[in-house]
C-alpha cells in the first residue's frame, strides 16, 4: 500500500478489507484556504469547479491520492474505504465537509444526479419524527442490507455517505457486507431466479418516474458474482421471483459476516457498488436524535 506524506492509512479496526485514511492537519489547513474560493453553489451550477477543489486536494498529496482510492475501490479485495479528518475543529463545519465530500468523489469518478435532491448530492436529516416514504429516514427501523441505483438508469459504480452532524444518537451503527464473505452467495448468485430481470421502482419522493428492469445476480468481467438488490422496491412478477427475494432477505439479514461499525461524524464512507451492501442498524428512541448525512454516488471515470 502506497505510503502518502501527511495521511495516515491503515486498515480498518473492523475488517482487513476496509482502509481507513486520516488526513492530518497539514492538508487540511491548506484546503481550508483553497476551498474558501468556492461556494455552495458554483459547485452546484458550475460542473468544472468540482474538479478544480479535487484536483486542489490530489495536489497536496503529489497526485496520489486519486491513485489510491481508485486502486481500493477496484480492488476486488478491498472495495472500500473510511476517510476523514484526523482532527475535527471549528473550521471543519457542514460547508467544509460537503466540499471535502465532493473532492474526494471527484477523483474516483463522475458522479450521478441526484433526483431526490436535484443536485450531484443529497443531504438528508434522520430525527425522532419521520414521514418519508421509505427506510432512508425512519430511525428506529433497521435498514436492511442493500446496494444503491437498483432504481435508475444511471450507472452505479460507487457510493459515498458523510456524516455531517449527529446528536443525541445511539444505536444507528452502519452494517456493511462484502459479497465475498456472504455464506450463501454461491447458492443464491447461481438460483436461476436471480438472474431473471426483475422490475424496480421508487417512491414518490426519489422523484423518478419510470421503472427499470434487471436481474438481481449478474457477474463481473471476470466471471464473479455482482449484486444489484434493495428490498423495498422491487416488484415480483410471480410467485417465483417472490419467494427469491424472501430467501434473498432472509439470508442477507440472516448473515454472520456482517461488518458493524460507528462512522465518526466527519468522515466519509466509499463503496464499490457492486459487492459491497450496506444497511443500518436502528437508533435507540430519543426524541431529541439529529443525524445528517451526506451522499453521492456514481461511475468510476473510463479514461484512468
Amino acid at each position: 500500500m502506497r505510503n502518502i506524506e501527511n495521511l495516515e492509512i491503515s486498515k480498518h479496526e473492523t475488517s482487513n478489507r476496509i482502509y481507513e485514511i486520516k488526513i492530518k492537519d497539514q492538508i487540511l489547513e491548506k484546503l481550508l484556504f483553497l476551498f474558501k474560493k468556492f461556494n455552495i453553489t458554483a459547485l452546484e451550477l458550475k460542473p468544472f469547479s468540482r474538479f478544480t477543489i479535487a484536483k486542489s486536494l490530489d495536489d497536496l498529496t503529489n497526485n496520489q491520492l486519486s491513485k489510491l482510492l481508485n486502486e481500493i475501490l477496484k480492488d476486488r479485495n478491498t472495495g472500500c474505504f473510511i476517510i476523514g479528518p484526523e482532527n475535527l475543529n471549528s473550521n471543519i463545519d457542514d460547508i467544509f465537509l460537503t466540499k471535502l465530500s465532493t473532492a474526494i468523489a471527484y477523483l474516483v469518478g463522475n458522479p450521478n444526479h441526484d433526483s431526490m435532491a436535484g443536485k450531484f448530492y443529497a443531504r438528508f436529516q434522520i430525527k425522532h419524527e419521520d414521514k418519508s416514504d421509505s427506510y432512508l429516514r425512519k430511525a428506529y427501523s433497521n435498514m436492511d442490507l442493500h446496494t444503491d441505483g437498483t432504481y435508475v438508469k444511471e450507472i452505479t459504480d460507487w457510493l459515498l455517505m458523510t456524516k455531517i452532524e449527529e446528536k443525541n444518537s445511539s444505536g444507528g451503527e452502519s452494517v456493511m457486507l462484502h459479497l465475498d464473505d456472504w455464506e450463501f452467495c454461491e447458492k443464491l448468485s447461481n438460483d436461476p431466479i436471480g438472474r431473471e430481470n426483475f422490475v424496480w421502482s421508487s417512491p414518490k419522493s426519489k422523484n423518478i418516474d419510470y421503472k427499470v428492469e434487471h436481474p438481481v445476480f449478474s457477474t463481473d468481467q471476470d466471471g464473479r458474482p455482482i449484486i444489484s438488490y434493495i428490498d423495498q422496491f422491487p416488484e415480483p412478477q410471480n410467485m417465483s421471483q417472490g419467494n427469491f427475494l424472501q430467501k434473498l432477505s432472509d439470508a442477507l439479514e440472516g448473515s454472520k459476516k456482517k461488518i458493524v461499525t460507528k462512522l465518526p461524524k466527519g468522515n466519509s464512507i466509499v463503496a464499490n457498488n457492486y459487492f459491497w451492501l450496506h444497511g443500518r442498524k436502528p437508533f435507540k428512541e430519543n426524541p431529541h436524535l439529529f443525524r445528517e448525512l451526506l451522499r453521492i454516488r456514481g461511475s468510476f471515470f473510463t479514461n484512468i
